[in-house]
């Protein structure tokens, strides 16, 4: 049972933004643990070990915050008075420098942008902080739309090196939106990962979120390609081998052995010297980029010599500033200028891709993926330390699918240090993102507002949520999802605290909605009739974490989880659910006329039919953006990503493929009969309400 919590610990943690206790359901509290609680504390600085020690600190924040006249940084929307401002004393002298260069003595008008503002009382006490003009909402996107959602990697080509790439990526939005009339694909996180023996595939774990992984690179795309003397050919004939292997063998995906391949390829690229014009851009690429270019192709160099693991390194090289460092940096400069040419190369194929996408007609083109956090031993972790809560890790606290919570090994932003910087990594994170993005998926959007930090070395039941400041959060992602036109979409599935979507929907941030999770759940409990579906979202049948919309009508999801032991019931009470839950939606199709002529037909042709029948659905819904997981397209029925396993089943490594498991190609997918007989349903879209 957990011990109850001192009220002046209690205090303390409130004022630092650390949650007492949280409700898993409307009807149950939960409080934290005094464990949770002060190694929260300790992880943002704050000593609160002892009674002593909880009441010094308890001084120092009460007269912190006393004293101050405003928050490290402040938001005002653009049109509206500025509510941020209002506890300043009459007679308060505001002077502002925007980032245009600009100073002003008021608030009002203000260009949009991240400005430094500094208040200064009548009583003599100054306050210098970051101010966040935004504008008040996302813009609505443009009509209505569907598009395709698939994980790159898995979408393999007769050109592609082993798996899937941006060249596959470019054809695919090409066809796509040329002939299908799609609006948008979806890709998986493409950051960079961390390399290791073997690298973890999942795309969810990288080593930064701010750089793109060159394994996704076309190296015959690359301009110098074609003026490489000799060694290439050996190396396309392994990546023949490659991927002959996985199309052809039922081999898996194995995403070291593309690397090695393209990385000796690209080795032999980089000898070639560019051009004028392309030392011009990479010039340019390497000034705008900067500092944080400069880290990452650091650690990525240091890497190669020390392992990935780079709290495992010499004392010196831990600190991306010291001395050691720098002299380290030196010495490998050519491995530093590699790894800088292919961030280069790789933002200009993703670019490239998101042009060919408009160009197609889309107008969206390619959504990328945010993923939540990072790997504690990559380069993002090594470079931006301080912004980092050492031993922490996000995870998830037990619900009702997880008894146990979640764990993700991925350590949380400090919310502290992202305020005092006026959010720089966050908005240097975005803006990069957004080069090359139609609109950018946030994974576990609820991370905007709070995340639940776990303790290193203890159960994810030990850990409590720590507050974000939301509206500075969302006020930064609509300031630079604005400048670059782009729509957001966050995935906001599961457990979502009051209030969240609400927030969201009023900075138009679209949600996310997946079919089978869309019921009456403050009434009967029924699936949820398309007309009451909210407009402001995307929604699919299915995502890369839960199983094809094959496997769910078949039931093979369900035998695919008793044959690895996941299931926590009999067999056949499994089975019986989730038949119950399949046949009640497969019951309201055929209400709704949905799904009818079907009988007679093979199990196959059946199957078909009901995978349209539930695309047919979505497009009764009012929402603006309809995703169609490309799998369902040729009948697959493997899920691309099992949650709970890591050996027992091959995560993040299966090429899309039918309903026999025979993997598909680009080509084959372009030729499908079944896949366009899935989008001429899609074709029979009429525009959303309001849209």
């Amino acid at each position: 049972m957990t011990a109850p919590l001192g009220e002046e610990l209690a205090r303390l943690a409130a004022l630092h933004g650390v949650a007492t206790h949280y409700r898993p359901a409307p009807d149950r509290t939960v409080t934290a643990s005094p464990t949770a609680v002060t190694r929260a504390l300790a992880a943002l600085g704050v000593d609160a070990g002892t009674p002593q020690a909880v009441r010094a600190a308890l001084d120092t924040r009460e007269r912190e915050l006393s004293a101050r006249l405003l928050p490290p940084t402040v938001v005002c929307w653009s049109g509206s008075p500025c509510d941020a401002l209002a506890p300043l004393p009459e007679g308060t002298r505001l002077h502002i420098e925007t980032e245009q260069g600009e100073t002003r003595d008021s608030v009002e008008r203000l260009p949009l942008g991240v400005h430094r503002l500094t208040a200064t009382a009548p009583d003599g006490r100054t306050a210098r902080v970051h101010l966040v003009v935004a504008p008040p909402r996302l813009p609505t996107p443009p009509g209505r739309s569907y598009g395709l959602l698939v994980q790159l990697y898995s979408l393999l080509s007769r050109r592609s090196w082993g798996m899937g790439d941006l060249g596959d990526l470019g054809e695919l939005a090409g066809w796509a939106g040329r002939v299908l009339g799609a609006g948008f694909v979806q890709v998986n996180p493409l950051h960079a990962a961390v390399p290791g023996a073997p690298t973890d595939p999942s795309p969810y774990r990288p080593s930064s979120r701010r750089f793109p992984d060159p394994v996704h690179l076309r190296v015959e795309d690359v301009p110098e390609y074609a003026y490489v003397q000799g060694g290439l050919p050996e190396l396309t004939e392994r990546a023949g081998r490659l991927r002959a292997a996985v199309l052809e063998k039922g081999e898996l995906i194995d995403r070291d052995a593309v690397w090695e391949l393209k990385r000796r390829a690209l080795e032999l690229v980089a000898e070639v010297p560019l051009g004028p014009g392309r030392r011009a851009a990479y010039c340019d690429f390497l000034a705008e980029q900067g500092q944080a270019l400069e880290d990452h192709a650091t650690w990525c160099a240091l890497a190669e010599v020390h392992g990935s693991q780079w709290q495992r390194w010499p004392d010196g090289l831990r600190d991306p500033r010291s001395a050691e460092t720098a002299r380290a940096r030196g010495a490998l400069m050519d491995r530093v200028d590699f790894h800088s040419r292919l961030a280069w190369l790789t933002d200009t194929q993703l670019t490239a891709a998101q042009r060919a996408a408009r160009e197609a007609g889309m107008g969206i083109g390619i959504v990328h993926d945010l993923a939540v956090g990072v790997h504690p031993e990559g380069a993002d972790a090594w470079a931006q330390q301080e912004f980092f809560a050492a031993g922490m890790s996000v995870g998830a606290p037990p619900d009702a699918f997880n008894a146990r919570g979640q764990d993700w090994g991925l350590p949380p932003w400090r919310p502290d240090r992202l305020a005092a910087s006026g959010y720089a990594p966050y908005r240097r994170l975005l803006r990069a993102l957004f080069r090359y993005a139609g609109a950018l998926r946030i994974d576990h959007v609820m991370g905007l507002f709070r995340l639940w930090w776990v303790p290193q070395g203890e159960a994810p039941t030990e850990g409590t949520y720590v507050r974000y400041d939301a509206e500075a959060m969302l006020a930064v992602l609509v300031l630079e999802a604005s400048r670059a036109g782009a729509v957001v979409i966050g995935e906001d599935l599961g457990t979502v605290e009051p209030g969240v979507r609400e927030a969201l929907r009023e900075r138009g941030v679209l949600g996310t909605s997946v079919l089978w999770f869309e019921r009456d759940w403050d009434g009967d409990g029924r699936p949820l009739l398309p007309d009451r579906w909210r407009a402001d979202c995307l929604a699919t049948a299915t995502t890369h974490d839960l199983p094809s919309t094959a496997a769910r009508l078949t039931g093979e999801h369900v035998e695919l989880r008793d044959r690895l032991g996941l299931s926590t019931r009999p067999l056949d009470e499994e089975r019986a659910e989730a038949a119950a839950d399949t046949g009640e939606w497969l019951a309201l199709l055929t209400r709704l006329g949905l799904l009818a002529g079907t009988g007679g037909g093979s199990d196959r042709s059946s199957e078909e039919a009901q995978v349209q029948a539930v695309h047919r659905f979505l497009l009764r819904t009012p929402a603006r953006m309809l995703g169609v997981w490309l799998p369902d397209g040729v009948g697959d029925r493997r899920p691309q990503n099992l949650p709970g396993t890591w050996d027992q089943y091959p995560n993040w490594r299966l090429p899309v493929a039918d309903g026999e498991g025979r993997p598909v190609t680009l080509e084959e997918l372009a030729a499908s009969p079944r896949l366009h007989a899935l989008i001429d349903v899609l074709r029979e879209a009429r525009p959303a309400p309001g849209g």
